[in-house]
């Protein structure tokens, strides 16, 4: 579930949910949105997929 792998993300990197919507699915309230049951469409899981794949934490963050 796209969901899980994103809290288990969050918790991760530290990255806030509203940074990560605007990131990887160009939606700061798409977390909260499937926190509360919305549904991706298949293209926008395989990006955030893909973002969360990919993603590299900058040398010069906090």
């Amino acid at each position: 579930m796209l969901i899980r792998q994103i809290e288990k993300f969050l918790r991760h990197t530290g990255m806030p949910a509203t940074k990560f919507g605007r990131l990887a699915a160009h939606d700061p309230r798409f977390v909260l949105d499937l926190r509360n049951g919305r549904t991706p469409r298949p293209h926008t899981e395989k990006r955030v997929e893909h973002f969360m794949n990919t993603y590299q934490e900058s040398p010069h963050a906090g």
